[in-house]
């Protein structure tokens, strides 16, 4: 059944067609109430449907048992289930990931897939923030629905301001981003804007939300960012974090952008379609 349904939504028109042209507001938000549900009986179903379903892993997980869909989706990993690269020329990835479109800021634009380019100044809803890239680097990274959920801290740093962008909740899989113009500009979002201690360096991570996940937890905020957040758009931190301290989480998979300057080149051993581990060196200094 597994690989049947597997094979089903490999085909691009029957993915996109229940993955995006269907009420995308309406399933998210049904989506969150129903996986915070606690009965024994739907939270035991659900999570033995999805591991059927899925390669789901709980094998890293801190917990043996949950109390929901939702505790399972953004469950945290057992001490020791990562290893943080010590290197302080590195940075390293902020989450598990397969390793998306990658490359230079050129002319202000990002690529999202073949043939798309985005302006990262949409992206970020600041154009002098976006400047700041000019001539830098990015790396989109994938987080599946079966992935560790939670985000890192990419180096020692201090998270300075946040700003957050209401959006839609297109699907982020390969199939939309071939199909759907500046996909990442539409979607709920935020912009994590961090100055690198050692080097004083911004570094902006961007988790991009989607469907069934238009919500997003930062540590260091006491609001949750989602669908029904009218606070303030831009939020002023002075947030110190550790190379490899958890940052926050989505709740269910999703997408990073991780935007730094011209001096950092992607590490040699990062490919396009590799899955990779949070802690894992991404960034390289080259001066």
């Amino acid at each position: 059944m597994r690989d049947t349904l597997a094979r089903v939504l490999a085909h691009e028109d029957i993915n996109f067609l229940l993955t995006n042209r269907i009420p995308r507001r309406w399933l998210t938000l049904s989506m969150a109430r129903f996986s915070k549900i606690t009965r024994p009986w739907i939270r035991d179903c659900s999570i033995a449907m999805w591991r059927a379903l899925s390669d789901l892993d709980l094998s890293e997980a801190k917990k043996e048992n949950f109390d929901s869909l939702h505790d399972c989706f953004t469950r945290e990993l057992r001490a020791g289930a990562r290893t943080i690269d010590p290197d302080p020329h590195v940075l390293v990835s902020p989450c598990d990931a397969i390793v998306g479109a990658s490359g230079p800021v050129t002319g202000g634009m990002a690529l999202q897939a073949k043939g798309f380019n985005y302006p990262i100044a949409d992206l970020f809803g600041d154009q002098e923030a976006a400047e700041e890239f000019a001539g830098g680097r990015y790396i989109t990274l994938r987080l599946t629905a079966t992935m560790y959920h939670r985000f890192h801290a990419p180096a020692d740093c201090t998270v300075r301001r946040v700003r957050y962008i209401a959006g839609d909740t297109w699907n982020v899989n390969p199939i939309a981003l071939k199909r759907i113009e500046r996909l990442f500009c539409k979607n709920e979002r935020a912009a994590i804007d961090c100055v690198l201690n050692e080097s004083g360096d911004i570094v902006t991570l961007v988790p991009v939300a989607a469907i069934l996940v238009a919500s997003i937890r930062l540590h260091f905020l006491d609001v949750l960012l989602h669908m029904k957040y009218r606070g303030a758009n831009l939020i002023v931190c002075d947030s110190p974090m550790k190379r490899g301290q958890e940052m926050g989480w989505f709740e269910h998979g999703s997408t990073i952008i991780v935007f730094v300057p011209g001096r950092y080149q992607l590490s040699a051993e990062i490919r396009e379609g590799q899955r990779i581990k949070m802690g894992q060196a991404l960034f390289r200094s080259i001066v």
